[in-house]
């Protein structure tokens, strides 16, 4: 497919509610939630995207070659990710990705979902994305998907005055001297332990 299709989608708490996109010269928008995911699914099948060949482990240990197509999902999911990026607390991010992703995908796997742990996991899952809402402007091109930009009209956590090295906004650079002081500590210990041992850093 020669022509790029691009499409702007819209979540909230986690979910995509619309997709809004252009075909042969008109806008078109959907919100059924199945409608909006075969239609992401065939912008992305005709561009080649979401296919994967892998080898992978099963439940009782043996290994297997498994070849995917997840076009609609691929597109989705990197979506989904590059918005939480923006709206999501770092710390509630990085423990949903150390604990819960990867225990998720594991229960879902083997498949326990009618399982306590999966319940409760589910209930992590969901717990973490009451703030995961905004908007994501996409693009699938010759097999490659690209997010062209993302915004949120009600998370309020990103402000690029503040993250600015061109202009001064509340961050006040000179605070940083009793974080980099303690933060210090710990690695003049190491130092000073390598150096008693006579070893390089």
């Amino acid at each position: 497919m020669n022509s790029k299709t691009d499409d702007n989608c819209e979540v909230e708490k986690g979910i995509p509610v619309k997709l809004e996109y252009s075909e042969k010269g008109s806008k078109k928008t959907i919100t059924d939630s199945v409608e909006l995911f075969l239609t992401v699914n065939a912008m992305a099948r005709r561009h080649g995207v979401g296919r994967i060949d892998i080898v992978e482990n099963r439940f009782i240990g043996l290994k297997s070659r498994g070849c995917y197509e997840t076009p609609g999902l691929t597109c989705l999911r990197a979506a989904h990710i590059d918005l939480e990026g923006l709206v999501m607390d770092r710390e509630v991010r990085a423990l949903r990705d150390q604990f819960v992703t990867v225990n998720y995908a594991k229960v879902l796997y083997n498949g326990m979902w009618f399982s306590p742990e999966r319940e409760y996991l589910s209930a992590c899952l969901w717990a973490s994305q009451g703030c995961v809402n905004g908007q994501i402007r996409c693009q699938v091109y010759k097999g490659s998907f690209s997010i062209l930009g993302r915004s949120s009209e009600t998370e309020k956590l990103y402000d690029a005055s503040e993250s600015s090295m061109d202009e001064i906004g509340d961050f006040a650079p000179e605070d940083t001297t009793g974080f980099i002081g303690v933060s210090a500590i710990r690695l003049k210990k190491y130092g000073q332990m390598k150096a008693e041992k006579g070893e390089k850093m």
